[in-house]
């Protein structure tokens, strides 16, 4: 059964922007932690920034300043709004949750995951 589920991924010029949704099942929605990963082919998954169930915000600091993490509670979705996009910015974008104590970017503590969405950034 489905619990997240991503959508918004494409491409995008350097320097543009794009916001990626996950929608989450009611039940992962109230998990403490939701995050996004992103993966390049080849590389190992790397944190982009997690929001807490009470609303702490963390960034890895690649994207610090550029991207934002939001929560719309009436939909049950995360968001990722990227802006000034960069061509290392390309990957498979992943939202993930988990419901333990402490909320950190080590997607070893993540039991939940999306299917991911691809986001291509162009020169």
């Amino acid at each position: 059964q489905e619990q997240l589920r991503e959508s918004g991924g494409g491409s995008v010029q350097a320097g543009g922007s794009l916001r990626l949704s996950c929608a989450a099942s009611g039940d992962i929605y109230k998990s403490n932690c939701m995050a996004w990963f992103r993966q390049v082919p080849g590389k190992e998954r790397e944190g982009v920034g997690y929001i807490t169930a009470v609303g702490t915000i963390r960034y890895a600091s690649s994207v610090q300043g550029r991207f934002t993490i939001s929560k719309d509670n009436a939909k049950n979705t995360l968001y990722l709004q990227m802006n000034s996009l960069k061509l290392e910015d390309a990957a498979i974008y992943y939202c993930a949750a988990h419901d333990k104590a402490v909320c950190r970017l080590r997607q070893g503590l993540f039991n939940a995951w999306g299917q991911g969405t691809q986001v291509t950034v162009a020169s």
